[in-house]
Parts: structure tokens; sequence; C-alpha cells
């Protein structure tokens, strides 16, 4: 089995150092799943971690990319985001309608002192880990 290969921009460790300590306690804890949840798939070899929007994002070569952060205008909540125009929310919306909290079609949004359904995130961030090669599949194959 293949090792991951994550590559790091440096600019995203400036914007995780630049949150406030609890929020980047829990968005850290979305980073180590997506990581964690990559290593888990043995067609994912290269995990990329840059900025879009000024915002931590996560690609694979087969995927659409996922992107976590938080908002002071929203100080109790932090967020995970996917391509809008993806199959991704809507399918997940679909299966875990009572269990996430999601804002339209691009984001699970969590609250600050809420727990998160680890396994069925894990499952969300598969989906879109592996985007290109699911999209054509009945619930991207979750």
């Amino acid at each position: 089995m293949e090792t991951l290969k994550v590559s790091t921009k440096p600019e995203v460790i400036t914007i995780f150092n630049n949150y406030p300590d609890h929020v980047r306690k829990k968005l850290d804890f979305l980073r180590n799943l997506i990581i964690e949840t990559a290593e888990e798939i043995k067609e994912i070899s290269q995990l990329g971690e840059t900025l879009k929007w000024g915002e931590p994002s996560y690609i694979t070569p087969i995927g659409s990319t996922i992107r976590i952060d938080w908002k002071s205008k929203n100080p109790n909540q932090y967020a995970m985001y996917f391509q809008c125009t993806s199959k991704l929310v809507p399918t997940f919306k679909m299966i875990y309608n009572n269990l996430f909290t999601f804002e339209g079609s691009r984001a699970i949004l969590f609250e600050m002192d809420g727990t998160v359904p680890v396994d069925e995130l894990k499952s969300c961030i598969g989906a879109a880990l592996r985007y290109h090669k699911v999209k054509h599949l009945p619930t991207l194959g979750m």
C-alpha cells in the first residue's frame, strides 16, 4: 500500500495560526479527519493542502475540493464546504438529512459546542476525495 503524500502550502499554516485557539482545535479536527480518510482510500496517494478563497482547502487528483473555515460573523459555527455545483451536498442531504445541518448545496455546518458524527462525516469526505470516480454512481457509492 502506498503512503499518502500530503503537500501543504506554508500559507495554510499561517491561516490556522490566525484562528482563535478554540476554533483552531475544531478546524484541526476536521483537517485530521480529511487526512485520515484520504489515507484509508487506496486510490489516493496525494492530497494537496492549499488555500482557496483564503480558506484551507484539500484536493486529490480524483476528487472535488473540500474547504474548511470559521467566520467571525457566525462565531458559534464552523463549516466544511464542497463545490456547490457537484452532487455532493445534495447526496449528503439525501443520506444524512437528520444528522447534519446543511447550508444550501455547499456546506455542512457544525456547532462549536456540538459533536461531530465522525463515521458519517468520513463517508462524506471520502465521496468528495474520490468524486470524479464516483459521481456516476447512485448515492456516490456511499
